[in-house]
């Protein structure tokens, strides 16, 4: 038996040499340790409000868009197929600026713009007896993001058969408003208002 082993000043020496790790009790946990891991959440929390308030781009009213399917989808088998669009889609009564994307209740959507139909697709409709097409007179004034893309110099034609027939009732949303054709240049010209109740 080693008599030297129980003595107080080898039990000293011995916590002197030891990792200060390995004499500290589990658990414990020392004051900078403490604040790292408490203050990583507090920054991360601090910087997505500072992101979510930062001023981004003026977007001050609807962005023109491009894609085929919302429109297709919507009117295609009326007016027949698009290959080429230019058009808004907007809440009426949101202000500038709004962020609403999926209509609500009691929602009044614009759906306004100017397409190309395939080739021969504008005369196949103003073609059809029934819906006797005759010249349009001066359409009203698009929004200003969509100027840019109406052709000048255009020979609309409307029929507001047609309009009934397109815009018949059941059909989602209950539109509402004309369409007008340029058979010359395979264009239809919508501007309708869809009412979500």
């Amino acid at each position: 038996m080693d008599v030297r082993r129980g003595q107080p000043g080898q039990r000293e020496e011995r916590a002197q040499r030891e990792p200060r790790a390995q004499r500290e009790p589990r658990g414990r946990v020392d004051r900078r340790r403490f604040l790292l891991i408490a203050g990583i959440p507090l920054l991360a929390v601090g910087a997505g409000t500072a992101y979510a308030l930062w001023p981004g781009p003026d977007r001050s009213g609807p962005q023109v868009r491009t894609d085929l399917k919302p429109l297709n989808a919507r009117f295609g088998p009326y007016v027949g197929t698009l290959v080429e669009a230019h058009w808004l889609g907007y809440d009426i009564d949101e202000p500038p600026g709004g962020s609403r994307t999926v209509p609500g209740s009691d929602s009044r959507i614009r759906l306004v713009g100017v397409a190309r139909l395939t080739a021969g697709g504008a005369a196949a409709v103003t073609g059809r007896a029934e819906y006797a097409f005759t010249p349009a007179a001066a359409p009203s004034e698009p929004p200003a993001p969509l100027v840019p893309h109406l052709p000048a110099g255009a020979a609309w034609q409307h029929s507001p058969q047609f309009d009934a027939h397109a815009n018949r009732e059941g059909a989602e949303g209950n539109p509402s408003g004309e369409y007008l054709f340029d058979p010359a240049r395979d264009l239809v010209r919508f501007d309708l208002l869809y009412l979500y109740t």
